[in-house]
């Protein structure tokens, strides 16, 4: 079994970023309590980072994830619960990348 992060950029159309993270944050415990979910949890840009910081602006929230391997992310993908949360959004999201990553 190999671990596997997740970073998913989520844009949601103006505006809209707060409603998303209020159902977002209602879908973590689901989450939490899938089989391989190690870690998972929304980020914004941190205020006042200074120039080192390439902000993603007001209206994106960074989905920062890591699951024991690559069948619990599947299966996560495929639960009642995130179908659920992704009718629940789509009409609010502009965009969505997802990167998936192994370590090195």
């Amino acid at each position: 079994m190999s671990v596997v992060h997740v970073v998913a950029i989520l844009t949601t159309k103006p505006g809209q970023r707060d409603a998303v993270l209020a159902l977002f944050n209602a879908n973590v415990p689901a989450v939490l309590a899938e089989d391989g979910c190690i870690a998972y949890e929304a980020t914004i840009d941190t205020e006042n980072a200074g120039p080192m910081q390439a902000p993603f602006g007001p209206d994106t929230f960074v989905v920062v994830e890591k699951w024991a391997s690559m069948q619990a992310l599947g299966a996560h993908a495929v639960s009642a619960h995130m179908k659920a949360y992704g009718v629940s959004t789509k009409d609010m999201l502009a965009d969505r990348v997802i990167h998936i990553l192994s370590p090195t």
